[in-house]
């Protein structure tokens, strides 16, 4: 049975206002379900260093998937008085496949992320900021250049914010649609008009970004949650978990389930409560196989791994990652080895060519799979694929999009590795070519 969802602001910061209908919750509506009352708390009552602070001790992480301390993010922005222009960036170039939550955010409540922007650039001492859409997000983009015109037009962008004397200019920026464009050093380079290559670190953005200058790049959710937590305060959003990760964060499952979509539920839930109580389980005549706990981009987990809490340290034991919290079941239909060769070629295609593993490495990987998808690999093939997996992994090449790509390949030839065995051809019964 789907379960009966009932949000309120106290259980569901994230989602309480969203209209039954989906349409978008222009300012008027906005404001008045308390809409811009947390950034008006934030900048008449507390100093910068307060609201880092604040964000800090609520233990509100990262929502784009590597789940880093946001307040401990902000803590490393530069503290030189004398450099006047810094950046706050908002990485909205969701191309994780099977990731649909910023844009749920997005084409529903702009003013939520507009609102949290204010905010952290207040906190941060930014004076501009920028949000990096991915460009296929057309309705996105329809509704935040409405939304942003609205916040001009009702002072809460632009000079004198509040009468605090803070000033902050939003600009939406539409990017050419590329995947590594998520890799926050390689969203600057596309921002500043380079190509999307990945650059080194250290420097981090926090000390020389954008232009050269200080810079914070936040994800999409990330950010949603910051009104609430100075409107609320850090016991009300420590108390929603139910983990020691803090807050609600928005989950859900694709694939061929009876209730694909996306919900805001607290840390510590289960997988197999997502799956079936909000997802409504498989279709009928179909069994579980697999499941992906947050993107492509994660390595697989099978069944007894649904009981888990969905939560950052619980699923990097089991092997995967959290994620973006988007998971995938996979169904006993689905051939592995035909599902791996597809992400590996979208993984392959969206290389930025930066470095020779990711750049020979993953083409390789998909000639590989397409011979044993096709039953007519050759013996040793599997063990070059796990070799690529090693050549590939975390600290072997320049960013970790290659380590993120290998991930399901690597997971699948542990779980299911006769499906890649089958696919090898064998011309003789004694095994030679």
């Amino acid at each position: 049975m789907i379960k009966d969802i009932k949000r309120t602001p106290e259980t569901h910061p994230l989602t309480w206002r969203i209209r039954n209908d989906k349409r978008p919750l222009w300012i008027k509506e906005y404001r008045s379900q308390n809409g811009y009352i947390g950034a008006e708390k934030a900048l008449k009552n507390f100093t910068p260093t307060e609201i880092v602070n604040i964000i800090k001790d609520s233990g509100l992480k990262g929502r784009g998937g590597a789940g880093f301390s946001t307040g401990l993010k902000w803590s490393l922005m530069s503290k030189d008085i004398s450099i006047n222009i810094r950046y706050l960036l908002c990485n909205a170039d969701e191309m994780e496949p099977g990731t649909y939550k910023d844009r749920f955010l997005m084409e529903t409540l702009p003013h939520l992320l507009i609102e949290g922007m204010l905010i952290s650039a207040f906190a941060l001492m930014t004076y501009r900021g920028y949000i990096f859409l991915r460009g296929e997000y057309i309705k996105a983009a329809k509704y935040l250049r409405r939304a942003i015109l609205e916040a001009k037009n009702a002072g809460f962008l632009g000079k004198n914010i509040f009468g605090t004397g803070f000033n902050f200019e939003l600009i939406l920026h539409t990017g050419a649609g590329r995947y590594i464009c998520g890799e926050e050093t390689a969203l600057i380079s596309s921002l500043e008009g380079y190509r999307a290559n990945p650059r080194f670190k250290p420097p981090f953005p926090a000390s020389i970004g954008a232009w050269g200058k200080p810079t914070c790049i936040n994800n999409v959710e990330t950010l949603c949650n910051v009104p609430g937590i100075l409107k609320n305060g850090v016991s009300w959003y420590t108390n929603i978990s139910k983990s020691k990760d803090s807050g609600t964060k928005l989950m859900g499952f694709s694939g061929r389930v009876n209730n694909p979509g996306v919900w805001e539920v607290p840390f510590g839930i289960t997988a197999r409560e997502i799956l079936e109580d909000y997802a409504g389980g498989l279709k009928p005549n179909l069994s579980f196989k697999a499941w992906q706990p947050g993107g492509a981009g994660t390595a697989f987990l099978i069944d007894h791994h649904l009981d888990l809490p969905m939560e950052f340290n619980t699923l990097n034991k089991a092997g995967s990652r959290l994620g973006t919290a988007l998971s995938i079941a996979i169904d006993h239909e689905i051939s592995i080895v035909s599902l791996v060769r597809n992400l590996e070629e979208f993984f392959s295609r969206e290389s930025c060519g930066w470095c020779t593993p990711c750049r020979e490495g993953l083409p390789w990987s998909v000639k590989i799979l397409r011979s044993l998808e096709k039953h007519q690999g050759r013996l040793g093939d599997i063990e070059i694929l796990e070799e690529l997996c090693v050549f590939l992994g975390p600290g072997k090449t320049f960013c970790a999009h290659a380590p993120g790509a290998i991930a399901p390949l690597q997971s699948a030839i542990k779980y299911f590795r006769i499906e890649f065995e089958e696919g090898i051809f064998l011309k003789n019964t004694d095994n030679t070519f």
